[in-house]
């Protein structure tokens, strides 16, 4: 990485580690999932960010989402780089797990997911999204998509797209739950016909010629929410101090990360070693430079590539962010009622501490908890009616709690 990571610039990191501000807790076990926007996390521990806070960070590597969930809950890590679902699935006790009151701290990032499909439905033609719609309503056989877990934003994304072209993802597709890292795998053995995914597992099913890339998660919402640094609130409640200068931390990191295209290829390699993506090079660095690839013979810089800053507007946990996934819980029958949208997301979404730590750098934050957003149906996201939002599709599963899956 480049030497100037440790030395950035930052407002007197020492006034945060002593007297009443100081971490109260000075060692921090922080969960990850084998994914490319798992970058500002391993940046801020590596890199030097950290330790001027009077933190360690010590990187734990998780093999599902469901396993991260529940070492969350436990405590046994401290905070995590998450789904946005799975943060709220917990604190509503969605799926049979015991309802544990959650804290979103910041966005760690925005975009960069992918709907891929597999060699064999390229080989048949089936590389449009009008061809996919066609195959699925004409073959005797359903499709299996996989995505990594059920309330996370790759299920989200894959049934928000699906439902966009008329195919109901509950009806007429089977839909399954697979770790990140093994979706090519799974795609290459032929148990599965696509995924949703995040990178870098998309580039790298191009990479080996074992499908091509039909829709990006950005294409379906230009600068969506992704994942975010969750915990507790119990850990929030018990270490103020230590969560705002995490966020911090990360904060300076995701900057760091986006100063130039140096630094995201410097954190490409970074990522790409054994302890984090284990991945080679060519399947990370070009989609974080925002240079696709679809395996199709087509090539473009996309507009709405995987971003960590953005001079602080990824990172602003806007409560509006929160309430969306809990409108697609009710739509696909997750929820059998409409939660208080907007008192859960005021619950989870840490706004006051984020903008206490990003103040602290100089970091603009939004005097707005919620934005609006047009998404690939023509719809209107602001959450000003969630309920109603939720009720709006033709294609649901309001009335039908039994396609709900359990989280395992």
């Amino acid at each position: 990485m480049n030497d100037s990571v440790g030395n950035s610039p930052m407002n007197d990191p020492l006034a945060w580690v002593n007297g009443s501000d100081a971490p109260e807790k000075s060692s921090l076990d922080l969960g990850f999932m084998a994914l490319s926007d798992c970058a500002s996390l391993v940046v801020a521990a590596t890199q030097g960010f950290a330790q001027p806070y009077g933190l360690t960070l010590n990187l734990k590597r998780q093999s599902s989402w469901a396993n991260l969930r529940d070492k969350l809950v436990s405590g046994e890590l401290d905070a995590a780089h998450s789904l946005y679902g799975l943060i709220y699935a917990v604190h509503l006790g969605i799926g049979g797990v015991v309802p544990t009151d959650m804290a979103v701290l910041m966005g760690l990032n925005q975009n960069g997911q992918s709907i891929n499909l597999s060699h064999e439905l390229q080989q048949q033609g089936v590389v449009t999204p009008e061809a996919l719609d066609r195959h699925v309503h004409q073959s005797r056989t359903k499709l299996t998509f996989a995505q990594t877990f059920p309330t996370g934003t790759h299920a989200m994304w894959l049934y928000y797209w699906l439902a966009s072209q008329g195919i109901h993802p509950l009806q007429d597709v089977d839909s399954v739950v697979v770790p990140p890292p093994q979706m090519v795998a799974h795609l290459q053995a032929g148990r599965i016909d696509g995924f949703c995914v995040g990178e870098p597992w998309s580039a790298s099913a191009v990479v080996q010629n074992q499908g091509f890339t039909l829709a990006t998660s950005q294409a379906i919402w230009p600068n969506h929410p992704e994942k975010v640094l969750g915990c507790t609130q119990a850990f929030v409640d018990q270490y103020p101090n230590t969560a705002r200068v995490l966020v911090m931390a990360i904060l300076e990191a995701s900057r760091f990360i986006e100063e130039s295209n140096e630094n995201r290829r410097s954190t490409a390699q970074l990522l790409s070693g054994r302890d984090y993506l284990d991945t080679p090079l060519n399947c990370i660095e070009p989609r974080l430079l925002g240079a696709y690839d679809d395996g199709l013979g087509n090539q473009w810089q996309d507009p709405h590539a995987l971003r960590f800053f953005a001079g602080g507007e990824v990172n602003l946990p806007y409560l509006c962010d929160g309430m969306w996934f809990m409108t697609q819980f009710r739509r696909w029958g997750l929820l059998r009622d409409d939660p208080d949208y907007l008192g859960v997301a005021r619950q989870v979404q840490q706004l006051a501490l984020y903008r206490q730590a990003a103040t602290a750098l100089g970091i603009t934050a939004a005097g707005q908890d919620m934005r609006s957003s047009q998404l690939i149906d023509g719809k209107v996201w602001d959450g000003s009616d969630p309920a109603g939002y939720a009720r709006s599709f033709r294609l649901h599963a309001l009335a039908a709690p039994a396609n709900r899956q359990a989280l395992r």
